[in-house]
This record gives C-alpha cells, structure tokens and sequence, in this order.
C-alpha cells in the first residue's frame, strides 16, 4: 500500500544519505565522529538516524535531553552518548545508570554527580564545557583550570573530555572562530601543565569540520551537515551530500470554485475567475509553517497555497495543473520531477534556518525509512 494511501502527511528519510554524509565526515577529518541527533535528530528519528550514524562510521551519539538518552538506550543502542545541556539534578543518578556522559561547567553540579555516582557505586563522565565566546552553558576561560582540579579529585567523577562551541563558524570571516579556539587552546594548555588529563578534546561542529582542520582535535560534532543541510548560505556543503528527508502529502480535495469565492478562515484570498483549488492534509500543528508565500510541488510543477494555513488543512492552486486530482502526491520539501524545494528555501520564506524548517516537523507526523 502507498503511503498516500495511508497517511495524511509523512517523511520519507533516506538512511543511505546519513550512512554517506557520516562517512564522508570521517574521511575527511580522521576523527571520531559525534553524531548530534538532538531534537529527533533534527526532525528526522533519533533512533533510526542513530543507528544509520553508527553504521557510517560515527562511535559516538550527542544529545540535549535527558529524555532523548532514554529513547536511545531503551532502543538497544550503547553506544557512547553525550548529553550536550543540561542534567536537571534529580535525574543523575539515571542519567550515570544508562551510562551517558554528563556536561558539566560548575562545582555545585559536580559535586551533585560525585554524590550520585558514590551511593552508586560507579563513576560518572563528566565532559566540561568552556565558554569561549557562545555565551550560552559553560565555565568563563579563567575559571576553568580550577573547575578542572576539582573534577580531577572529587571522587565518582572521571573527566571524560572537554569542549567548546563555536558560535560563528558558518561565517565567511574566520576571525571569530579563531579567536574562540585561541581561547580554548589556553584553556587546554593550563590543564595539561597542572597534569591533568583532559580526555576527548572537541571544538568542531559541522561547519568547523568542514572549513577549519586546525579545531578538529580527538572528535568533530557533525550535526546539521550529517543530515545533508548546509550549516548556512556562507558554509554550503561540499558537492556528495545528499539532503536525507523529503516530507510529503496528497491532494484529498479537487474542486472548482466560482468568481470571488473566499478561501481558508478570514478570506483573505478570494477568486478573481472561476478556479481550481486542491486541498491538502497538512497545517501547521504538523509544523507547517502559518505563513504567506508557501508553495508545494504537485505533478512536479510549482503550486502555491492560497489563504491562510489551518492546523490541518492547506488549500492550493490548481490554475496550472488540469490533471490534478485527488490522490495525487504532493511534495511540500525535497524534489519531485526536475523542480525542488529545498530546507534552506523554506527557511528563507518563513524567515528562520533550514534547522527549524527540518526539527519544526511535529511528532504527529509519520517518518518512514529506506
């Protein structure tokens, strides 16, 4: 049975495109690998896209959640997973269970792990985060020997590794990516004079591992670029990247309305002539963004939506497209026929980043994989 048989609106994931992209990471840096399949792997499936990941060439899995840990272990996966924000306390002791490693960037938080991990019986690993200029988690430059000392003797606690981020690395100019990974090379240098072993060291994220080999250190985070997404306009990938997701629905209504018929809440767009209108099951509880200027392929040629988006609904333009009638399939990202709407054009029209076009895809709707 077809999916437009089945489904409203689905996601096709190519799990051969991540196997690739991973791959092509690996070669390229000789590194390990963190596959980041935060947020459902950016829209995608954290479990199936986790598994692909490993099988490309990836040895380790990064996380934001404490939820998302769980999703991966209780799939089977055991594979090494960081989780890259924050551990609310009161779930350490889960988190140094299912053996993910912990970030971390003050004394009270290792101080809580090192209690965790001493009543039960292990060790924790714990990665520390430096600041170097993101601005959002981390220990400040200056703080973080001293934060390394006490890792280094508080009992439960193995320093696993330490890392940064880099908030400007998909930007034509290098110079603010140097400047952080300056900062960072300081860090790393005070920590090894005190004797002290850092563990894995990594800075790089997608758009570090593909334009600057000197931030690759032990491992490269690949995120957004696994996934076939460019990290931005000024960091495209290179040519052998494939984009791993196309999402899809059907055409459920054909119809023909008259002259100056409204169409969606608030009529906003009214018919100027006899027209031919298709309705589609999508809106914007499936993360299908409630904005103007949206287009959709159909019979691979361009439709745009008339109206207002619905929480269900869309309704196109079929002036163009005679043959269309309900049942047909209709592409709303990814190619159909020689026309394609990419991530990074959504995100343009909607006015944010192909990241939040891909991770915005609700729940609700169906992945299937290939």
């Amino acid at each position: 049975m077809l999916p437009s048989e089945r489904y409203a609106t689905w996601v096709e994931v190519d799990l051969d495109a991540i196997r690739d992209n991973v791959r092509a990471f690996c070669t390229r840096t000789g590194r390990q690998v963190y596959a980041v399949v935060k947020a459902n792997a950016y829209g995608h499936g954290a479990v199936e896209v986790a598994r692909a990941a490993l099988e490309g060439g990836a040895t380790r899995l990064a996380v934001a959640r404490v939820g998302e840990v769980l999703e991966l272990r209780q799939a089977g996966l055991t594979a090494p997973i960081l989780v890259l924000g924050w551990t609310p306390p009161g779930r350490l002791a889960e988190m140094i269970t299912a053996g993910a490693s912990l970030t971390m960037w003050s004394e009270a938080e290792l101080e809580a792990a090192s209690a965790a991990a001493r009543e039960l019986g292990v060790d924790a690993n714990i990665q520390l985060k430096i600041d170097t200029g993101m601005s959002r988690l981390g220990v400040q430059p200056e703080g973080a020997l001293a934060l390394a000392k006490v890792c280094d003797r508080l009992p439960g606690c193995h320093l696993e590794g330490i890392f940064t981020h880099f908030a400007r690395a998909d930007e034509t100019d290098p110079a603010p990516t140097m400047e952080q990974h300056q900062l960072f090379l300081k860090v790393l240098e005070e920590i090894a004079a005190a004797g002290i072993d850092a563990g894995m060291v990594h800075a790089a994220n997608s758009a570090a591992a593909l334009r600057f080999p000197e931030t690759w250190h032990d491992a490269v985070r690949v995120g957004i670029a696994m996934y076939g997404l460019q990290p931005s306009s000024e960091c495209p990938l290179p040519a052998g990247f494939e984009p791993a997701l196309r999402w899809l629905s059907v055409l459920s209504l054909v119809k023909e309305l008259p002259a100056n018929r409204g169409v969606s809440y608030g009529q906003i767009y009214r018919t100027e002539r006899p027209e031919r209108i298709g309705t589609i099951p999508v809106g914007y509880a499936d993360g299908y963004r409630r904005t103007g200027g949206n287009e959709v392929l159909v019979g691979g040629r361009c439709c745009p939506v008339l109206g207002r988006v619905t929480m269900d609904q869309i309704m196109i333009s079929l002036a163009d497209l005679p043959e269309a009638e309900p049942g047909m399939e209709v592409v709303l990202l990814g190619g159909q026929g020689d026309e394609l709407i990419s991530a990074e054009e959504i995100g343009e029209r909607w006015g944010t980043i192909n990241y939040e076009v891909t991770s915005g895809i609700a729940h609700r709707v169906t992945r299937i994989y290939s």
